[in-house]
């Protein structure tokens, strides 16, 4: 039996006009981020602009090609500028012209400070549609390659041992130099050459050294704290049991430098960090967010080079723009637990939902059904009482939405999106960078609630 198939006539369809509005839905990201950027106020990237040269690209159309970018998972300018032939979406928002890489990446650079506002103005153009309110939020960190190769880093030991050798060979040439007659000289040997580059390899490697001695001094005054509030505990438990306290007592923090301690040529202020997702280390920054539980918008962001996030929820929540209000609670993992945690809730009026230590998986019906025990005293430590809160009904469920609240963001952005590479260096490049992440999430977010 035959059959009749629709063919194409491929030599005619190169020949259709395609109307973009028959190809882009209503309910498009691509229309809702034109419409978003053309209610903010760009009047700070105008004012960048000279009054004199060549007509540059409007900043709304090039915002808007780097925001649906990033929402859509396409952050090389290359690919963007590639897209802007290729996708529909990427055509329309570009007004069927197409900017080049160069130009997306130079309008990406310049204009990083300016994405700050412009994440507050998005913020307050959800909570003027209805679909944010400020309330309970959660915290959490993520760790992000740093556009760097660890194979460029140099550890401290190394470093020691790369200076000594550098003078001894500088002292070595300027002797040679002095030699009247130099019957040993290599063929093609400049020695006034040879010296300059040992000298400003020095100079490179005095930088390092000052910069890693720096960080040592930072963690010895995170590891001191550390160390006083394990004392604490300690206490805590010979006071409530009164019994001494079983194992070894904490260490206190050794001064200095350590032997394995890195420093990146490439990007000197990333950091090796521990991967969350193996057991190797990596080039990488700290990347932090602060997410409303209902709404599952970020409200906040920050981005340092610190090994751990005991330090983080002070700057996290000062990010958190005073125009959306102040939120009731916070809900944080153990990594935050701390006396600056603490003070940085109070400080805000935030009330605290903090991990005290790492839940067993397996928990038996016995405790997962065991009835709430008495209240701590008022004398209890800090974390005696934060581990009765989280026992409460109130602190269940704070804390229990954290992990299907800031982990699937987080989730989202690496995995959906594929964000795992800044393509910037330098913390200040790569904090706006992550602000244009958060951003460009806030906005597909914002769409998605707006349509639901």
């Amino acid at each position: 039996m035959s059959r009749t198939f629709k063919k194409v006539d491929y030599d005619q369809a190169l020949d259709l006009t395609v109307r973009l509005g028959d190809c882009l839905p209503s309910e498009h990201l691509a229309r809702f981020v034109v419409d978003s950027v053309a209610q903010l106020d760009l009047s700070a990237l105008y004012a960048k602009y000279g009054s004199r040269g060549g007509e540059p690209y409007a900043p709304e159309m090039l915002l808007g090609l780097l925001l649906y970018g990033y929402a859509t998972g396409v952050f090389s300018s290359r690919k963007i500028e590639r897209a802007t032939y290729e996708s529909v979406a990427f055509r329309f928002i570009a007004g069927n012209v197409h900017p080049d890489h160069d130009t997306l990446a130079a309008f990406r650079r310049t204009f990083l400070p300016e994405l700050k506002d412009l994440f507050v103005q998005v913020l307050l153009l959800a909570q003027e549609a209805g679909v944010l309110k400020l309330g309970t939020i959660s915290l959490d960190g993520t760790k992000v390659h740093a556009d760097a190769s660890k194979r460029k880093a140099v550890s401290y030991k190394r470093l020691v041992e790369l200076e000594a050798q550098l003078r001894t060979e500088v002292e070595e040439l300027f002797a040679l130099s002095e030699q009247s007659e130099q019957p040993e000289v290599l063929d093609g040997l400049v020695v006034s050459k040879e010296i300059t580059r040992r000298q400003d390899r020095l100079a490179r490697l005095a930088e390092a050294k000052e910069v890693l001695e720096a960080r040592a001094k930072e963690r010895e005054a995170v590891d001191q704290a550390e160390y006083e509030a394990k004392l604490e505990q300690r206490q805590e438990r010979e006071r409530t049991t009164g019994r001494r306290p079983g194992g070894r007592p904490p260490t206190p923090p050794t001064a200095g430098p350590r032997e394995g301690d890195q420093y990146n040529f490439t990007d000197p202020q990333s950091r090796i960090m521990k991967s969350s997702t193996h057991a190797g280390f990596e080039q990488d920054y700290n990347a932090q967010v602060a997410v409303d539980q209902q709404s599952l918008l970020i409200v906040g962001w920050t981005l340092s080079n610190h090994l751990n996030d005991s330090q983080e929820a002070e700057p996290t929540l000062a990010a958190i723009p005073s125009k959306l209000g102040t939120p009731e609670a916070a809900a944080l993992d153990a990594g935050y637990f701390g006396p600056a945690t603490l003070a940085a809730c109070a400080k805000r009026g935030i009330e605290p939902y903090i991990a005290t230590g790492r839940d067993p998986h397996h928990p038996s019906w016995q405790q997962r059904f065991a009835p709430l025990p008495d209240p701590p005293p008022e004398d209890a430590s800090a974390q005696v009482k934060m581990a009765y809160k989280l026992k409460t009904a109130l602190g269940k469920a704070i804390y229990g939405a954290r992990k299907c609240t800031v982990e699937p963001v987080i989730g989202i952005i690496k995995e959906v999106l594929g964000f795992r590479q800044f393509s910037l260096r330098g913390t200040t490049e790569a904090a706006g960078e992550w602000c244009l992440v958060c951003l460009a999430f806030n906005l597909k977010r914002f769409h998605t609630l707006s349509w639901a």
